[in-house]
């Protein structure tokens, strides 16, 4: 397919969203071209902004007649890369910047309809103006974007009890390939006529189409709640809290996330505004929160109580129970400071694996010893959130320049393939919340079943010939 010129690409952009909304390759697209680790870089002909389904169906349309790839873009925060436009093929970026309204509320029905452009931490005030929780909490939830939220099915600090995007999804509305629009945005609860087509996107990283809007499920807002961290000797103490804290409190138990001691150090040198408020003395460090939607309840000594018989029980060594809500987001402020400290401290060789936590201990330890096996010098570093099985192992390689990167690929590719062959050996995935992206396309197909991987592009080649949609992204050539 001949791609055309970029001049016209640029016209015909903007006679369709406006010239104030498409900047072409004259104007500051820098913000646009990188992602936000800076590991990728790459350019693009024209990014676009449109403001409504019709118009991302229209420029959709467009670039299917031109043969320019379309890279969708929400708040490019992602850690993988996906959505950065790489420079082999002529592409133009999609921004849903300007689709950022709030369709429906419905506090009866516990949903709410929204545009993808939508900032994550918008979508929660919207749902607390009803009385509600929108449960999907991040650490760039005050600049990612509802739709890269679905396309990467992310995580988050509250999947322990209300799931992931995916378990949070209704429905979507969805721009195909070739234009055209899928309505899906359906508040049912309940369907079985037939395939779930919208589970097609959510996680597809914008592969086969742009979602363009979401039905989310909205919960009863928390009345209250508790925050504890305590300290651990090793992995199986932490492991047995967690089925403590399930047995004594149940559905209360909102939170379970861990840190390492390398991994709270790392905070403590690099994130000066960050109040560690024990000695960085102990193993590992568990940050517990229970919540609950009845007034009346008290939370703290409910608490104090788990943690006193895991104090008896020789699991956790001390413990503090914040004793007001600013102390609470104190402690949630070091949690949520672990990739500004780590990017800080040098070169991060990150992971999102999860692993059955029957074998998380084992996986902790061995990767572990793998890593400084390989890297003696690296600093080994966990955090994650240890109650869903998702623990993320960091390898930070010090006093690396910028233009030493490049030199470490064979060091990465080590480190990573020491991490799968664990991850995988103990039935676990080698991306939790993350996505695959750029980062992680090979080490998916190392790790894949060749039949699933046959299947994953046979969907592909189906949805989008052309291969227009995010290419280079998820399966590798």
């Amino acid at each position: 397919m001949t791609v055309h010129a970029t001049p016209m690409i640029v016209e015909r952009l903007a006679a369709i969203v406006g010239a104030r909304h498409v900047i072409g390759p004259d104007g500051d697209q820098e913000p646009y071209l990188v992602d936000w680790r800076g590991r990728y870089r790459g350019t693009a002909e024209a990014i676009v902004k449109p403001a409504s389904t019709a118009e991302v169906a229209a420029v959709v349309k467009l670039c299917a007649e031109l043969g320019f790839a379309i890279v969708p873009q929400g708040g490019n925060t992602g850690m993988c890369g996906a959505a950065t436009p790489l420079s082999e093929r002529p592409s133009v970026v999609l921004r849903l910047d300007r689709m950022n309204t709030i369709r429906a509320i419905s506090r009866l029905g516990d949903s709410i309809a929204v545009d993808a452009g939508c900032i994550l931490a918008d979508v929660q005030k919207a749902a607390e103006t009803a009385d509600r929780l929108f449960p999907l909490s991040l650490g760039a939830e005050g600049s990612c974007q509802i739709g890269g939220n679905l396309s990467t099915n992310a995580g988050g600090t509250a999947v322990l009890r209300y799931g992931t995007t995916r378990e949070l999804t209704l429905g979507i509305e969805a721009v195909l390939p070739d234009g055209s629009v899928l309505d899906l945005m359906t508040s049912l609860r309940k369907d079985s006529t037939g395939v779930d087509l919208k589970q097609l996107f959510i996680g597809a990283e914008g592969t086969l189409g742009i979602i363009t809007g979401a039905v989310l499920k909205l919960f009863p807002r928390p009345r209250q709640r508790s925050v504890a961290l305590a300290k651990a000797e090793n992995i199986e103490a932490v492991l047995d809290l967690l089925a403590l804290a399930r047995t004594e409190l149940g559905d209360r138990l909102g939170a379970f996330e861990v840190m390492s001691r390398g991994q709270v150090q790392v905070i403590a040198e690099n994130v000066p505004h960050i109040a560690i408020p024990f000695a960085a003395d102990a193993p590992w460090f568990v940050l517990i929160e229970l919540v609950d939607t009845l007034r009346g309840i008290d939370l703290a000594a409910e608490m104090e109580t788990m943690l006193a018989s895991a104090f008896e029980r020789g699991l956790i060594g001390d413990a503090l129970v914040a004793s007001s809500e600013a102390q609470a987001a104190a402690l949630w402020a070091i949690r949520h400071s672990v990739s500004e400290g780590s990017k800080r401290a040098g070169y991060v060789v990150s992971h999102d694996s999860a692993v059955p936590l029957e074998h998380q201990a084992e996986f902790v330890r061995r990767v572990e010893a793998r890593i400084a096996a390989l890297r003696p010098e690296a600093r080994i570093v966990m955090h994650g959130h240890l109650g869903d099985g998702n623990i993320h192992v960091l390898a930070i390689l010090p006093g690396v320049a910028a233009d030493q990167r490049e030199t470490l690929a064979p060091i990465v590719s080590a480190i990573n393939r020491a991490v799968d062959e664990e991850t995988a050996a103990l039935g676990g995935s080698i991306s939790a919340e993350h996505g695959i992206g750029i980062a992680n396309k090979e080490r998916l197909n190392h790790v894949t079943a060749p039949r699933e991987m046959a299947l994953l592009r046979q969907v592909k080649a189906l949805l989008d010939p052309q291969g227009l949609m995010n290419p280079g992204k998820v399966l590798s050539d």
